[in-house]
């Protein structure tokens, strides 16, 4: 006996409690084993890590002056490119997504450039267009940062924007709010939770950033020199420690996706 679905149930409900109804359903053959593939392929090294971990020296290869100082570095320097990219990131998605002129679409490919731009080739850039003052130092930890994670935050502000109902906006702005109280009062808390789902992926894809900033900053510890190139240094010296640092890395990209899954689950738009 088949129960219908309350009529008062929207469109999107009914087709979550169908889609949650069938995925009960047995895996085909056909799929199980590619699937089975993809999940050894991408979860297999992250095994190997654990596998190989000292962890009998992991206190002590992170509490090195090197790898201390690296992990301060990179918590710093994420955190900044995260705060300048949601001051500049956001009112640029609202452009992207509100507005229409002429080259939008190329403006839109440019900012979305650094995303399948080689990152070495992102430090080139950066060499180029900063010269010779801002190079190898922290402020160009900072930049190359920005440059490589700003475009996470502003897909996912853009994506949220063109969601959102604007009905609540347009009552305000029929109420006599000036458009920039809308945009504070009414705008940013309708896509908050979007909003800060995009600067914790800002945040953790400059803090995993490595090409960028090895090539425009340089690797010099206490300075420029980040977790990912300490970890890729320490690979050539002492692997234990290499691997100790990688395992905070896997901790915090673990943590992140965390923190995201409530998001993903409700249908949260991160494109």
């Amino acid at each position: 006996m088949t129960v219908a679905a309350p009529s008062h149930l929207t469109a999107r409900e009914r087709a979550r409690r169908a889609a949650r109804g069938g995925a009960s359903r047995s895996v085909p053959a056909p799929l199980l084993a590619p699937a089975l593939i993809a999940v050894g392929f991408l979860v297999l090294p992250l095994v190997g890590l654990l596998i190989r971990a000292p962890w009998g020296r992991i206190g002590a290869a992170l509490s090195g002056a090197d790898a201390t100082q690296a992990l301060i570095l990179s918590l710093w320097t994420a955190t900044a490119s995260t705060a300048i990219s949601l001051v500049v990131g956001v009112p640029l998605a609202w452009v992207l997504a509100r507005t229409s002129f002429p080259g939008q679409r190329l403006l839109r490919a440019l900012v979305t450039l650094p995303l399948v731009l080689p990152p070495v080739v992102g430090g080139v850039a950066l060499l180029l267009a900063f010269g010779r003052t801002i190079p190898f130092t922290p402020l160009a930890v900072v930049i190359a940062e920005t440059f490589v994670a700003m475009p996470f935050l502003i897909i996912t502000g853009e994506g949220a924007l063109r969601s959102a109902d604007q009905g609540f906006e347009e009552a305000a702005a029929t109420l006599g709010a000036r458009r920039m109280t809308v945009f504070r009062r009414v705008t940013i808390p309708l896509v908050a939770p979007s909003l800060g789902a995009g600067a914790v992926l800002c945040w953790a894809r400059a803090l995993g950033e490595f090409g960028a900033t090895i090539t425009f900053a340089g690797s010099f510890p206490g300075q420029t020199e980040t977790m990912p190139i300490a970890v890729y240094y320490a690979l050539e010296t002492d692997p234990d420690a290499a691997i100790a640092l990688s395992l905070v890395l896997l901790v915090v990209s673990i943590i992140v996706l965390v923190s995201l899954r409530d998001h993903w689950l409700r249908g949260g738009s991160l494109s």
